[in-house]
């Protein structure tokens, strides 16, 4: 099939170069011509899809990047996978609303349309298949099929496509023909009742890593207060086979998900419904204060050995948002190093996930993780584990630590 991708991000890359290499003709459609470039190029900069990859399905032909929109025409299936950011709590679907009307430009009687972008339930039916409808001039479930199928990306256990697939569509025929378009993607497909299954699905799926985090982020507040070792209470608890998933601590949430997510769907009940979603509210809340309390916690331990907080030397190790990320959107380094710089503190970051043309997206000077850096520094702090960080020269180096996720030790290390 003609394939258009819409978003060539690290969602929309993965699926185009997996849907190329099972032999469909794809199109990456991306309103960013430096991303197009790359992409023509042959440079991925997603993690998740490796160069050779991407190259390999240029020479075939089956893929193409463009920026194009003309380049769109005649497609069977098109897939949706821009961004859906939060604008002062509430959801921003200008991006979904932009891309559907340049995909009904070129809607053609027979093809379909999938949404993977996640947002509040009722979307696809509310705002999607309406736009559809008025551009195209074509009748959504007659002339044309259009459903939901929410990203989910893998981990180290799960692979892109071992992960299964969530499908739904607006009608049957929809979902009879997004479930097959997948199924030649995915190893398994989970097909559901409809689109706002699928969507409330997606949103259950973050909210309960985000509710989770903020629990145990208050715990370890509470811990330290009481002069408890979390991560040792932690790791007990997970002893239990069942009836416990484990969590663990860290200077907060970010990325494109866990900070967003589960924000719209607290913000489709307070306008629909009138009514708060009072767990998601004090999750987000005690998750937005954990960069203040790692700098209180350092403050502490700069008094406790009599040095001052303004003018001190601080090292912050991992400004992405989560292990080994490449991505500083919403991170909770950058909440860090704003309420210390706001101290007088002359805060420096390693971070050696992002390249050198990237420096103007760090908020702090950019400085490498070396022995004499890390011994200059009055106060270290570790806020992402990266696997490229020499943690026992860390330990070995380090005036003091404040270690954020648990993998240091010695006398000059305080654990979160």
């Amino acid at each position: 099939m003609q394939v258009v991708v819409a978003g060539q991000g690290y969602v929309g890359l993965p699926l185009a170069v997996r849907a190329a290499e099972v032999a469909h003709r794809v199109v990456g459609y991306d309103v960013d011509p430096h991303r197009v470039q790359q992409l023509a190029a042959g440079r991925s900069y997603v993690r998740d899809v490796e160069s050779s990859r991407l190259r390999a399905v240029l020479d075939s032909g089956a893929y193409s990047a463009t920026a194009d929109a003309a380049d769109l025409a005649g497609f069977d299936i098109a897939v949706i996978t821009v961004p859906t950011p939060l604008r002062d709590g509430v959801p921003d679907l200008t991006c979904i609303e932009s891309c559907t009307r340049t995909l009904g430009e070129h809607l053609r009687p027979g093809a379909t349309v999938v949404l993977e972008s996640t947002s509040y339930p009722g979307t696809t039916e509310e705002l999607l298949l309406p736009i559809l409808e008025a551009v195209s001039g074509l009748k959504g479930g007659v002339d044309f099929q259009a459903g939901f199928s929410p990203e989910r990306i893998g981990n180290k256990r799960w692979s892109f496509d071992g992960t299964p697939k969530l499908v739904s569509g607006t009608d049957a025929k929809s979902l009879d023909v997004i479930k097959g378009f997948y199924d030649g993607i995915f190893q398994t497909t989970v097909p559901v009742s409809g689109t706002k299954v699928a969507e409330l699905a997606k949103l259950i799926e973050n909210t309960f890593r985000f509710v989770n985090i903020s629990m145990v982020n208050e715990m370890a507040m509470l811990a330290a207060s009481l002069g408890v070792n979390i991560w040792e209470a932690i790791d007990a608890a997970a002893t239990k086979p069942f009836g416990f998933t484990r969590f663990t601590p860290g200077p907060g949430v970010g990325g494109h998900c866990l900070p967003v997510d589960p924000m719209f769907l607290s913000w489709k009940a307070q306008q629909e419904l009138g009514v708060p979603f009072r767990f998601v509210e004090l999750a987000n809340d005690v998750n937005r204060h954990m960069p203040d309390y790692v700098v209180q916690r350092l403050v502490e331990a700069l008094h406790r050995r009599g040095m001052p907080v303004r003018g001190s030397r601080v090292l912050l190790l991992g400004l992405t948002y989560k292990y080994d990320a490449t991505d500083l959107r919403n991170s909770p380094s950058a909440r860090v190093a704003e309420l210390l710089i706001g101290l007088g503190v002359d805060v420096y970051g390693a971070e050696p996930n992002i390249s050198e043309s990237d420096d103007a997206k760090l908020n702090v000077p950019r400085v490498d993780a070396t022995p004499d850096e890390v011994s200059a520094a009055d106060a270290v702090v570790l806020l992402m584990d990266h696997p490229r960080f020499d943690l026992p020269m860390i330990e070995k180096c380090a005036t003091y630590v404040l270690d954020c996720r648990n993998r240091l030790s010695g006398v000059n290390v305080e654990t979160l």
